[in-house]
């Protein structure tokens, strides 16, 4: 089996060699193959730089955008590109913890799952994890508890960046938001293909403003308005 390991990256110079690194060196189960596939979202610091010798080794397969467009957009040329069997998001910083993605992997290698979201400790109350913003914590649980609602589902934390799916469950919806509308867009889409969809506990060491985070309330209401669309409004 192939995993195709999909990770957007903006201005992330410090962080972008240590991630790539720990994602190689992973103990995947032997049967699994890794494709990696960076799309930089038009950085302006050393990022392109630092992608580009890893795409020199061959390690990487790097795609750069020449305007900056947003996490979805990058989301999207990197599934383009993929030709994994499997396909998961990878953030390029430290917030989540590659190591884990062997945990997400596993219901779908023994056949339970189709689909396989993260769950943020710091939401579902166990781990060990940074204690971060409070209103942060109060918009996610709202965001997930209304995507719930209109998708049906019964996630805890829908906006976690750690998301695996059968690549042919990705192939069958189609993806339009650029931004960080993503999340609830493709909770909803994927929701009604009635793919199996299992949840895992994932620890977070989430980042200050100050150290490079990036999101802010425009985004928390941006999901607002995918979650009504997608999933009031049933738009496709």
């Amino acid at each position: 089996m192939k995993l195709s390991i999909v990770i957007p990256v903006y201005n992330e110079e410090n962080y972008v060699d240590a991630v790539i690194e720990r994602v190689l060196a992973v103990p995947f189960p032997k049967e699994v193959s890794l494709e990696l596939v960076a799309v930089d979202d038009c950085s302006r610091d050393a990022t392109p730089e630092r992608l580009k010798r890893w795409e020199e080794k061959g390690i990487v397969k790097v795609f750069r955008h020449e305007k900056n467009a947003g996490k979805g957009a990058a989301l999207h040329t990197g599934f383009a590109h993929v030709t994994g069997d499997v396909v998961v998001v990878q953030d390029s910083d430290f917030e989540y913890n590659p190591n884990e993605l062997p945990k997400l992997l596993a219901p779908i290698l023994d056949g339970r799952a189709d689909v396989v979201f993260g769950a943020r400790a710091s939401f579902v109350g166990s781990e060990c994890h940074r204690v971060m913003y409070f209103w942060h914590s109060v918009v996610n649980k709202f965001l997930t508890l209304l995507c719930n609602m209109l998708a049906d589902l019964t996630l805890h934390d829908m906006e976690c960046c750690y998301k695996m799916f059968r690549r042919e469950y990705l192939e069958k919806i189609t993806l339009r938001e650029k931004r960080f509308g993503f999340e609830p867009e493709v909770t909803i889409k994927l929701a009604r293909q009635k793919c199996r969809m299992y949840e895992v506990t994932v620890s977070y060491s989430g980042r200050t403003y100050q150290e490079g985070k990036k999101i802010n309330w425009k985004d928390g209401v941006s999901a607002l308005r995918c979650i009504l669309k997608y999933g009031l409004l049933r738009m496709d």
